[in-house]
């Protein structure tokens, strides 16, 4: 049996386990659509979880790739008559959903593993609940930087070597890699969530690079293609990446890697809000987040979660979590906007 079979017979296993049950009588079972995150989130989520919730609740799953953003730009277009069910982004942005109220609390009732969830996955209100946990950091081509000389990078500055001229992807600020980059570089200068502007002037530096701006939140065809031999990016799909063979490797800058969590959510006046609660606990049993973590290098986000130590090695787990650094997103959000149009006017055009 090859990984990615066991992976799915993992999950089809704890999915049996936390069967929703057979759809309300009086109603179709219907169509849920998630909206989530694209490249190898998506390919995971279509490979190890929809299938088998698809098989225990009888219903069928549409799933709608996007960044965070563009996510809850649908939901704000939508809100009046939504035609999304389950949301997955980043906290962060998650948090602007909230306030929004495009969000519904979660259902105790339905959603009976949220009292496994860890401390830092759990949300104001529960109000959506954080299902992976990830870092922002650094990820670079091992082959490259060999062959070239390159020493490793161990912050975000080294990214702005001369040698990488043209070989950067950078993330734009619309995505949550980007905001990551313009905290960091914000940090090292003395600056933070409350004076930002030591962090357009580092992340400038290393903007001098950059073959291109994403705004996907995956970079893989950059690397694959040869566009690209570093970033800043996500330790989960670093590690998909790695699995396929690819010479790329995570780093935990110095200046310190930024938490990621990644977020489910039952969307305010969701279509079929009973299946998005259902599914919502789905991805919070321990046995499905076991299988997450062995097909997507999620960290796990509820106690009880055994990893085999080759793979606890490569995903975050919950005492290197407990040392990220903490991020205001309040201020943050109330800021995101100006930062966004300076991002515009002075990074991605100059």
């Amino acid at each position: 049996m090859t990984p990615r079979s066991l992976t799915a017979g993992l999950l089809a296993g704890a999915l049996a386990l936390t069967s929703c049950g057979p759809p309300t009588p009086s109603a179709a079972p219907g169509t849920l659509v998630i909206a989530g995150y694209g490249g190898s989130y998506e390919e995971a989520f279509k490979q190890s979880v929809i299938p088998g919730f698809e098989k225990a609740c009888s219903c069928k799953v549409t799933y709608v790739a996007g960044s965070s953003t563009d996510t809850v730009a649908k939901l704000k277009a939508q809100k009046d008559a939504p035609q999304i069910d389950v949301a997955l982004i980043d906290d962060g942005v998650q948090n602007q959903a909230v306030e929004a109220g495009l969000l519904a609390k979660l259902d105790p009732k339905t959603v009976t593993n949220l009292p496994k969830v860890i401390d830092i996955a759990r949300l104001p209100g529960d109000v959506g609940v954080g299902f992976s946990l990830n870092a922002t950091g650094l990820a670079y081509n091992t082959d490259y930087y060999a062959k070239n000389g390159l020493p490793a990078p161990e912050r975000l500055a080294d990214l702005a070597d001369p040698k990488l001229k043209g070989k950067l992807v950078m993330p734009s600020i619309t995505q949550t890699y980007g905001l990551g980059a313009l905290l960091m570089a914000a940090k090292v200068a003395g600056g933070s969530e409350q004076d930002i502007a030591p962090g357009f002037a580092g992340v400038k530096k290393v903007a001098a690079n950059a073959v291109t701006f994403d705004t996907t939140a995956d970079v893989s065809n950059y690397f694959l293609q040869g566009q690209a031999v570093a970033t800043v990016w996500g330790n989960s799909r670093v590690q998909t990446l790695a699995k396929k063979g690819f010479p790329i490797k995570f780093v935990y800058p110095e200046e310190g890697a930024l938490p990621l969590i990644a977020t489910v959510n039952v969307v305010n006046k969701a279509p079929h809000p009973d299946l998005a609660q259902k599914f919502v606990n789905t991805l919070l049993d321990p046995s499905a987040q076991q299988a997450m973590a062995a097909s997507n290098f999620n960290g796990p986000a509820v106690e009880g979660v055994t990893l085999a130590p080759a793979l606890a090695e490569k995903v975050v787990g919950q005492e290197r979590a407990a040392d990220l650094r903490k991020l205001d997103w309040a201020t943050i959000n109330k800021s995101r906007s100006a930062w966004t149009d300076r991002w515009n006017k002075e990074i991605e055009t100059s």
